[in-house]
């Protein structure tokens, strides 16, 4: 793919994709955000069990470019909001585990990225902020992932205050899954998504695609979506062959 503001690169079964601004902290502006578009959606259609995505230079991302806001119209914030909306769904529904490799700053919507990956790794010295609450222009939309992260006291003072908190802080409040020194950033998100892509491949993306579904569902009808789609998947052959390993002592072998 021919892409300005994005690398992507592939180290055996894992794809990463970083973003690569850094002279604008790694803003989303409207072309930003339509390259990470691309290269989600073709990590997606590809056999890579994993992806990470990452931002060059000393920032994860500072969100929103103002470049493109300042002095546009209605219409076009619309645009690079929806836009930016394609992203974020884009993220979620693509098969495969998407983990955050987390080195610095994450604010407003660079810190909706990292709530809405499936996983999340920072390095201590990272640091975390809806900073709008404190601004004219508040973070609605990086809220609704971030507050699903969090819950409620804690995203109402990180989106009032639009204060900073640290990688200490966000894993306490379960922003991020891990954090550990800088020097370590690497093997730690290789590690947790090594783990985190174990078994079928087929299995995985089924479910990673029911556990978002049934997270936006009262629970009773949670628990029908969840078991009607175990009860079907124990079928399949995947399902068929890890128990068939298990019972037999033996490692499975999957056919995906």
């Amino acid at each position: 793919m021919n892409l300005d503001h994005v690398l992507v690169t592939r180290d055996a079964d894992f794809v990463t994709i970083t973003m690569n601004r850094p002279q604008r902290r790694n803003a989303l502006s409207l072309a930003h955000l339509r390259d990470l578009i691309d290269a989600f959606g073709d990590a997606g259609d590809s056999d890579a069990s994993g992806i990470i995505l990452a931002g060059a230079g000393p920032v994860f991302s500072a969100g929103h470019d103002f470049a493109d806001v300042a002095e546009a119209d209605e219409s076009a914030v619309r645009t690079l909001l929806d836009t930016c909306l394609q992203l974020m769904e884009l993220i979620e529904t693509v098969p495969q585990p998407v983990i955050a490799r987390v080195h610095g700053l994450a604010t407003a919507a660079g810190c909706q990225l990292v709530a809405t990956c499936d996983l999340a790794v920072a390095a201590d010295s990272a640091g975390f902020a809806a900073p709008g609450g404190k601004g004219g222009w508040f973070c609605h939309t990086p809220m609704v992932a971030i507050a699903r992260n969090i819950g409620r006291k804690r995203a109402a003072e990180l989106a009032y205050t639009g204060d900073t908190i640290t990688a200490a802080q966000a894993l306490d409040w379960g922003l991020v899954n891990q954090v550990v020194p800088a020097a370590g950033l690497d093997a730690a998100v290789a590690g947790l998504l090594g783990r985190a892509t174990r078994g079928s491949r087929a299995s995985k993306a089924l479910g990673k695609r029911t556990l978002y579904q049934q997270l936006s569902l009262p629970e009773a009808d949670a628990y029908q979506l969840a078991t009607r789609v175990m009860a079907e998947s124990s079928q399949s052959a995947a399902a068929r062959e890890g128990m068939s390993a298990f019972l037999s002592k033996r490692q499975p072998k999957w056919s995906d």
